[in-house]
């Protein structure tokens, strides 16, 4: 099936919160989401900026690749610098020097990831501080809304429970039960705030769809979820260890059940390949370390598979990273000189090689947008499916 709506929806006023459905081709979407500090085009790709920032970037740098929407660690930024400071200081906005929008995550994967230091009751998270390892803290669904709306965040997460992989069908029910409890507390706590606010700079808060790799507690939770009314719906409980298939059909099972008119958006997920199976499958918004994590590690994308910068064989290697790609890095500098820079930890390798790998992602988010408004998504697939790409894990040759 192929479809595009109305070109007039998407004039919109960047300081009103909102989805707009632009195209769509097969199950394959493009969109605008509209925020208080300017608009997204869907699909989207968040880089991450756990502590306010993308590590080895600027604002200036993630502007200048056209980064539309940044992700940021409510956990990390209520214990340093807090959230208090950051609120006295303008919100996280202006602490940042970003004025495009910003979605904040609730903290709960890093708060159960940290096992023996936390306890989980009803009432919500009790934690101790990995920083100094004495001091005690509780997270509530009430208290991440308040923690978040002092940050000042575009898009809010509501706390919620992610099991490890695998789970038990008893231990993942508990959790779901527990999350969806979570999940009314948190929309209470954000109707109030919302009923505070004046005019149209509105924001956003999403609920978040778990349920493991049990289809059934997926539909549960996804039904759930829309009885209440969110204004966005988040796929949560994924790339945690399951197979490529596992996480497959549960997007299969979840994202049906999602309303048309609301942003989809798979958390933590992933490689290239995973994005494009997932944009799909009808998913809009997605965030992942990958990118940049394997950029500091040595590892870029490329659209003849990935290159290890410290791999001999490019020691004189007078290529760039890739020679169809237009990031500054590959339009200046040779793999050689990379490797060496690498190689003698000169910082600036850490940052061109995390502007490649942005650029990577970015663009082939741009590509599938265009894709999908022009009709020509099957065609896309079958073109990117033909490449050794950036989609792959295989080195290139």
């Amino acid at each position: 099936m192929k479809s595009v709506v109305s070109r007039q929806s998407s004039v919109v006023s960047p300081r009103k919160m909102g989805f707009t459905l632009l195209a769509q081709d097969g199950r394959a979407r493009a969109g605008v989401l509209q925020t208080p500090h300017g608009i997204v085009r869907t699909p989207a790709f968040m880089p991450v900026g756990t502590y306010g920032a993308v590590k080895t970037l600027t604002a200036e740098d993630l502007e200048a690749l056209g980064v539309e929407i940044l992700l940021a660690n409510t956990y990390h930024l209520f214990l340093r610098p807090g959230h208090d400071r950051i609120a006295r200081l303008g919100g996280l906005h202006r602490f940042m020097g970003w004025e495009r929008p910003i979605l904040t995550d609730s903290g709960g994967f890093q708060v159960y990831s940290l096992g023996t230091l936390r306890r989980i009751t009803e009432e919500g998270v009790e934690f101790q501080s990995p920083l100094d390892g004495g001091a005690r803290h509780l997270l509530t669904p009430e208290r991440v809304v308040a923690v978040q709306e002092a940050l000042g965040s575009d898009i809010l997460m509501p706390l919620d429970i992610c099991l490890a992989h695998p789970a038990g069908y008893q231990e993942t029910e508990e959790a779901l039960e527990r999350t969806t409890r979570w999940a009314e507390r948190s929309l209470a706590a954000w109707k109030a705030v919302r009923s505070q606010e004046s005019g149209v700079r509105s924001r956003a808060l999403f609920g978040i769809v778990q349920g493991g790799m049990h289809a059934d507690l997926r539909r549960r939770s996804a039904e759930t979820l829309m009885a209440l009314g969110f204004d966005g719906y988040a796929i949560g409980g994924l790339s945690v260890g399951e197979t490529v298939e596992e996480r497959h059909a549960m997007l299969e099972v979840t994202v049906p059940l999602l309303p048309a008119e609301r942003a989809r958006y798979l958390m933590g997920v992933g490689t290239p390949q995973d994005l494009v199976e997932a944009v799909d499958r009808g998913v809009d918004l997605f965030d992942c370390v990958l990118p940049t994590r394997n950029a500091r590690n040595g590892m870029l994308f490329t659209r003849a598979g990935r290159v290890v910068i410290t791999h001999a064989r490019y020691a004189e290697d007078n290529g760039p990273i890739d020679p169809t790609c237009a990031c500054p890095g590959c339009r200046r500098y040779s793999r050689a000189y990379l490797r060496h820079l690498y190689l003698m930890k000169e910082t600036a390798a850490l940052r061109i090689q995390t502007i490649h790998n942005l650029h990577c992602y970015l663009s082939l988010m741009a590509e599938m947008r265009e894709a999908v408004v022009q009709g020509q998504w099957e065609e896309f697939k079958k073109a990117i499916s033909s490449q050794r790409s950036a989609l792959s894990d295989r080195d290139s040759t």
